[in-house]
């Protein structure tokens, strides 16, 4: 929604819009220019919005609850109402879309695609679902006097949102049971992404994980070239990496592909799925013409996306590290994913992970793969729900997920706890902040009490 601000603001547009609660990307809005309100109420619409019906677009998010009152107000008055997806379909009509979709991991595959096209220099525009590092915003905008330049937005599956999308290359980095309370059931999931990869333009191409359902690729038209990935050659991908090593952060590999093979590639950011994901993106850079030097000198100088295995404090020695980091992950494959990565970077180090679960419905139909997932570390500290657009369901809490974790300790904590055990608990050498909700409001508390503590016990 603040990709689409951004971008309806830059090409000269009045932009307004309401929020639930006050966040860093809001407030950098409002230092940009754009008018962010917090109330629900009919009088914090926009004057100009409310005397110009005709020349006012209203972008909706599912997010929005469907008892809000602005929303009905809008509604009720006869006002040109569309979902987000909506105006990126429109948007993206007539220019040559790259779309990255899969139910984790899109966000960062399509920051990659984004940094490593603007790297080398390929003119593009960007949609993305997270804060680029390299780009310090979640919108890239065509270069000035070239507006007709291929454009990679985050195709999201949710409310069957990508149904919007022509691209002439797609990406599937999964196909996991998500959003149950859309679809029902995962079959109904997987259809909406044959539906999608059905949508792929003639002569186009689809960059697809090994571990989707097979019935996806089946679905792409007749001309489409199908390009399977994964992270060793053993499943028999098309696309696929070698010599993989991990260095501290940094991760090196080759990769091999259709368009050719790129050896001494340098990724910063740590995790075997990035690398993963760097192969799905690269593939991409490759079939828009960026050579192999050019690409191994943009990969190298990808930082990453906000809260997306982001380091927040670092320190202690190498033989012994104290470390911090944030991540988004609210899927259990997500959850999995990272937890395993911070394993393979710190053995033996003593993980406490702080988890916010997102969704009552969310945490219905996933509560043991939660569990088992962060059953990976030493402690597992949960906080409430993060409601987001649903009300309460009963029999729905934390403690649905607290009561099958197997970690040897486990708790429910609340905000003010966690802080105050950050400070005096020597428990942990790894803490890692993990959710989709508002989690990420604990880090820049946590970031100084564990900058502070941490760095004077290293004097």
């Amino acid at each position: 929604m603040s990709a689409l601000a951004r971008w309806f603001q830059a090409n000269g547009h009045t932009v307004a819009g309401y929020d639930k609660t006050s966040t860093p990307l809001t407030e950098a809005l409002a230092a940009e220019g754009i008018a962010v309100h917090y109330e629900d109420a009919i009088a914090s619409i926009p004057t100009v919005v409310r005397e110009n019906k005709a020349q006012t677009l209203v972008v909706l998010t599912p997010a929005i609850p469907k008892d809000h009152q602005e929303w009905a107000w809008l509604r009720e008055n006869g006002y040109d109402i569309r979902k987000r997806s909506q105006v990126l379909g429109v948007l993206t009509q007539g220019h040559r879309t790259i779309a990255v979709a899969g139910t984790h991991g899109k966000t960062t595959t399509s920051s990659m695609v984004a940094h490593l096209l603007h790297h080398a220099g390929v003119p593009c525009a960007a949609f993305l679902g997270g804060i680029s590092v390299n780009l310090g915003s979640n919108v890239l905008l065509p270069p000035a006097g070239n507006p007709d330049v291929p454009i990679v937005v985050e195709a999201d599956e949710y409310d069957r949102s990508f149904l919007t999308l022509h691209p002439d290359i797609a990406i599937v980095t999964s196909t996991d049971a998500d959003h149950l309370d859309i679809y029902g059931n995962k079959d109904a999931l997987v259809e909406s992404f044959r539906q999608f990869v059905g949508q792929i333009q003639p002569g186009g191409t689809l960059i697809i994980n090994h571990t989707a359902d097979a019935s996806v690729a089946a679905a792409v038209p007749t001309g489409v070239q199908v390009i399977r990935y994964g992270l060793t050659p053993k499943q028999g991908p098309e696309l696929y990496a070698t010599d993989i090593t991990a260095q501290g952060h940094q991760f090196r590999f080759a990769l091999h592909g259709p368009q050719g093979t790129v050896n001494g590639l340098e990724l910063a950011v740590p995790g075997y799925h990035n690398v993963e994901n760097m192969l799905a993106a690269a593939c991409v850079a490759q079939l828009e013409g960026v050579g192999p030097e050019s690409l191994q000198a943009a990969v190298a100088a990808y930082k990453g996306v906000k809260r997306r295995f982001e380091f927040i404090v670092t320190a202690g020695s190498p033989e012994y590290p104290k470390v911090y980091v944030d991540d988004y992950a609210h899927h259990p494959r997500e959850i999995e994913a990272f937890l395993r990565s911070l394993r393979a970077l710190y053995p033996g180090r003593q993980l406490r992970v702080v988890f916010q679960p997102h969704l009552f419905t969310r945490t219905r139909d996933f509560a043991p793969g939660f569990a088992e997932s962060l059953s990976l570390a030493d402690e597992v500290v949960l906080m409430d729900i993060y409601p987001a657009r649903e009300l309460p369901l009963e029999g729905v809490t934390s403690e649905l997920i607290l009561s099958q974790i197997t970690a040897p300790q486990k708790s429910l904590q609340t905000v003010d706890k966690i802080l105050a055990n950050a400070g005096i608990d020597s428990n942990f050498d790894v803490l890692a902040t993990v959710g989709a909700g508002d989690i990420d409001k604990l880090v820049p508390d946590l970031k100084n009490i564990l900058h502070i503590r941490w760095n004077e016990a290293q004097a």
